[in-house]
């Protein structure tokens, strides 16, 4: 926050990789862009700053695997993960079904000191988040129903797993990045309607399909717009080296870290030719 600026500003920084919030991934990237005296390139900038996540559940899916990857996915790490799902869109065929299965999963979950391996959730990073998050609780009880945890427990920043269904697709819980464990359950009247619900976020970065159907398969593959796209397994755990990570829009710059072509974001293409 003291050197944030200094640093991207200065005319010898030639290249700036970012890992953060939208708030200050987009003031680093309108700040590279100005040209200051000495300065001799056009600064480069490589920005991961979050999502707002999705699993799509259609009404064809195997809801027991469905229902425990939503719950991985949204409390893992207390979902503080730019790809953890804060976002579970059930088609209304299955919905009471899904929202069953994981109200009993998610109050399965323990949360203590972490060098317990026992527990499953530690605490959230700081007491700023901590805040951050209780407050998102509360506006969540207004826009919709909890159904599980909302509470805190101490001592220590620990938060339980929340579970809201009901929420409405435009809610302020289903489209602003909470990152802690609260889950927004939103009902979908159909497949397609669930595939426009989850697109309709400023953010692209991870999202799972649920669906035993090859056809709506290809038809996520086509329609749902993030960086990375799951079928059939939970929205978190790239693994580096294995498998690219990185998403678009005010997801980021869409750079894949651990794909073949990230090194080369860090260098200069020089290409030399010599008559014989």
């Amino acid at each position: 926050g003291e050197v944030g600026d200094f640093l991207v500003d200065h005319k010898e920084t030639r290249f700036i990789s970012f890992t953060g919030s939208r708030e200050v991934g987009c003031r680093i990237y309108e700040r590279a862009a100005k040209v200051h005296p000495g300065q001799l390139w056009l600064k480069r900038v490589v920005a991961e700053m979050g999502g707002k996540d999705a699993i799509v559940i259609a009404d064809d899916a195997d809801l027991e695997a469905a229902s425990t990857a939503a719950v991985a996915s949204a409390y893992g790490f207390q979902g503080q993960k730019c790809s953890a799902c804060s976002r579970l869109i059930v088609d209304e065929k299955v919905y009471d079904t899904v929202v069953e299965k994981v109200v009993e999963k998610t109050k399965s979950l323990t949360i203590g000191d972490v060098r317990n391996f026992d527990n499953y959730m530690g605490g959230v990073v700081d007491e700023k988040q901590f805040e951050k998050i209780k407050e998102y609780i509360e506006i969540g009880k207004k826009e919709g129903k909890l159904l599980y945890g909302g509470e805190t427990q101490g001592p220590g920043l620990f938060v339980q797993p929340t579970v809201i269904a009901d929420v409405d697709a435009k809610a302020r819980i289903a489209q602003e990045e909470i990152f802690g464990p609260v889950l927004a359950i939103i009902k979908a009247k159909d497949y397609d309607d669930a595939l426009r619900i989850a697109n309709d976020t400023d953010y692209g970065l991870t999202g799972a399909v649920y669906s035993a159907s090859r056809e709506r398969i290809e038809q996520a593959r086509n329609e749902f717009h993030v960086g990375n796209l799951y079928f059939n397994r939970k929205c978190t755990g790239a693994l580096v080296g294995g498998h690219p990570f990185g998403g678009f829009n005010m997801s980021g710059t869409d750079s894949k870290a651990g794909g073949r072509d990230y090194l080369l974001l860090f260098l200069q293409a020089k290409l030399t030719s010599e008559k014989v």
